[in-house]
């Protein structure tokens, strides 16, 4: 007996009408290709640290320097357009020692686990920073409140990203 296939209010359907050729079936795969914007303030901001800088907004009104950037400040709701530079050299503010890669699998044993941290960087306002990696430090020795200097790609290996810092090393 063969399958078939009801849909209620239908026709029914079986496999052999589809082995056959009495119904079109076609199978296709689709490249869904697309583009993502950075904005205004992070397209700055990538391109900045591909020369080696690390660059922020500042609030008129209420004085706080962001970072990373933004094109209005979320506590006042006002523009920001004051561009500043800051160091890269900050503070952990958070860390973790990470036994798992990116997408979960697990760490091998002779592998070092991924440190990822907070760094409140110097120039930008107290609790303002990113969350990058931390490089030639023991998980033992990372402290809260360690001061660290970012270590940079070299210039011709710089594409715009946030990876364009390898990571932040103790100082």
């Amino acid at each position: 007996m063969e399958d078939t296939i009801k849909v209620a209010g239908g026709t029914g359907l079986t496999a052999d009408d589809i082995k056959s050729g009495k119904i079109f079936l076609t199978e296709d795969s689709l490249d869904c290709a697309y583009a993502w914007d950075t904005g205004v303030a992070v397209n700055r901001y990538l391109a900045e640290l591909k020369q080696g800088k690390i660059i922020a907004t500042r609030c008129k009104k209420c004085k706080r320097t962001m970072l990373p950037p933004r094109l209005f400040c979320e506590l006042c709701f006002i523009p920001c357009s004051n561009w500043q530079y800051v160091q890269d050299t900050g503070i952990v503010n958070t860390f973790s020692i990470c036994h798992v890669h990116w997408d979960a699998t697990r760490i091998g044993k002779d592998e070092k686990p991924h440190l990822p941290a907070v760094i409140e960087i110097d120039g930008a306002s107290e609790g303002m920073g990113i969350m990058h990696l931390l490089g030639e430090v023991d998980p033992e020795e990372i402290k809260i409140g360690m001061q660290v200097k970012a270590v940079w790609k070299p210039e011709a290996e710089r594409t715009g990203s946030i990876i364009d810092i390898k990571y932040f090393k103790p100082l």
